[in-house]
């Protein structure tokens, strides 16, 4: 078990200790949760009720906490992501090294760096460019032509099909596909055609992506996800979609096909992007909207209607059904109204 003091981790996120800097800290709790040993953190006001009877032995807090916080404190400009910082040190350490399983297939065309660690049953394909310190946990298959990046962890039963490019330190979560065809199809009389999709997918550095969460390749041009995107689980990116740096979306959005998403967006869990739309950077979508039209400027944008009380949600909609019939008679009184006023 990984054990610090207070001290070492002020050193570690640049903050200074008030209190006890020997007290020793062997993990990570809440505020409400927290036992002694642990350390916790206070970023959100609506917690701060909770502060006077944390048991943590010590909690990252900002300076306008101090002098309310009953134990131990790491003072810090940005509690959370000191906080986030802080995780790395406490998270359970992997094996690390030159290792391939028996049960591993490589293809011989495949150049896999010596301190690549491949895990049981994965599959290497031919012409594979496997950087230093990857790691491809068990059941993965990367298919020919992938490059993944020095540092890249494929988690497990991951697959990357054909030509997919990942960058450096990407990290990707159980049963994403990366890759896969393009939903691409032309009508003939009534039967599909399919359009063979000859792009790639291209990953920049920095990148996470959730567990069963799918990027479907390009049709002709590659699908981009930029450097330092965090994607959740249960996305789906279309083909040919752009994602810029720093962008984060929520678990279950969908990007239809050719969609472009700027730099430094926040796309919240749930919304939907219609395809062939250009979305700002700087824009944050919240939860559950649709958007229908491209967005050409930062700001926050919402659709759909809130959580409501049944019965008020019912006569509501109820309405919503009239407002057609609502707005042609408005307009029939306003007409009357300015034939009264020109009489």
């Amino acid at each position: 078990m990984a054990e610090y003091s207070l001290a070492e981790l002020a050193e570690h996120v640049n903050g200074r200790v008030v209190g006890d800097a020997n007290v020793r800290i062997n993990g990570v709790g809440t505020l409400t949760h927290g036992k002694p040993g642990q350390i916790t953190f206070l970023n959100n006001p609506r917690y701060r009720r909770y502060l006077a009877e944390t048991r943590a032995s010590a909690v990252i807090i900002g300076e306008d906490d101090v002098t309310g916080c009953p134990v131990n404190a790491l003072v810090v400009r940005r509690p959370y992501v000191a906080y986030a910082r802080l995780t790395a040190l406490f998270a359970p350490q992997r094996e690390q090294g030159g290792f391939i399983h028996p049960t591993a297939q490589l293809s011989p065309e495949a150049k896999v760096a010596a301190t690549a660690r491949i895990e049981a049953n994965s599959v290497v394909g031919a012409g594979c460019v496997i950087g230093e310190n990857v790691r491809i946990g068990p059941g993965c298959v990367v298919e020919d032509d992938c490059e993944l990046g020095d540092g890249c962890h494929l988690i497990a039963n991951i697959t990357l099909y054909h030509g997919t490019k990942l960058g450096k330190r990407v990290t990707i979560h159980a049963g994403a596909v990366l890759g896969s065809d393009g939903f691409g199809f032309a009508n003939e009389g009534g039967r599909w055609i399919k359009i063979h999709q000859l792009g790639c997918v291209r990953i920049g550095d920095d990148v996470e992506i959730g567990a069963n969460t799918t990027i479907d390749r390009g049709a002709i041009e590659d699908t981009i996800i930029g450097s330092n995107v965090i994607l959740d689980n249960l996305i789906q990116i279309a083909h040919n979609v752009r994602i810029g740096e720093g962008t984060a979306m929520a678990g279950c959005v969908g990007v239809a096909g050719s969609a472009v998403i700027g730099r430094n967006c926040a796309i919240g869990g749930g919304a939907g992007i219609l395809g062939h739309l250009e979305i700002a950077d700087g824009v944050t979508v919240t939860a559950m909207s649709l958007v229908t039209k491209s967005i050409k400027a930062p700001g926050v944008y919402s659709s759909g209607t809130p959580l409501e009380p049944s019965a008020d949600w019912q006569k509501n909609f109820a309405r919503f059904k009239q407002l057609d019939e609502m707005a042609r008679r408005l307009r029939a009184l306003e007409h009357q109204l300015d034939e009264m006023k020109k009489g």
